[in-house]
């Protein structure tokens, strides 16, 4: 019989999974404040980095996220310089996401901070 009382969102994978998610997001937060970066603006420029020039379609779809978050999440790489946004030179409708020279030397600089978070939540 299904438990339908109120202490069964206790019990709800989903949400004790998505807690989790934010514990750890927030672990790898601290490591990477450093470089003045968060989880979602490091995952942004390791993909660009891994993969090059993105739509933002592609890189919404690598990060498997919607576009409107994405959106907010590419506002302020942009704005430090980060990342450029550039019209598609094969569909000017669309829009391209590039790593710049600071986004690259950021992403460097944050990645240490990254492999620490990494190994210290491997070895916990």
């Amino acid at each position: 019989m299904a438990n339908t009382s109120t202490d069964a969102s206790a019990e709800c994978n989903c949400l004790a999974v998505r807690q989790a998610a934010r514990y750890i997001t927030q672990f790898y937060d601290q490591h990477l404040a450093a470089a003045g970066l968060r989880t979602t603006q490091y995952g942004i420029l390791a993909k660009l980095k891994r993969h090059g020039p993105m739509s933002v379609n592609a890189l919404a779809a690598e990060l498997v996220t919607d576009r409107t978050t994405l959106g907010r999440n590419v506002q302020s790489l942009e704005r430090d310089s980060l990342i450029v946004i550039e019209p598609d030179p094969q569909d000017r409708r669309s829009r391209i996401l590039r790593l710049t020279r600071t986004g690259e030397h950021r992403f460097e600089r944050a990645h240490k901070g990254w492999a620490e978070a990494q190994r210290r939540f491997e070895d916990a």
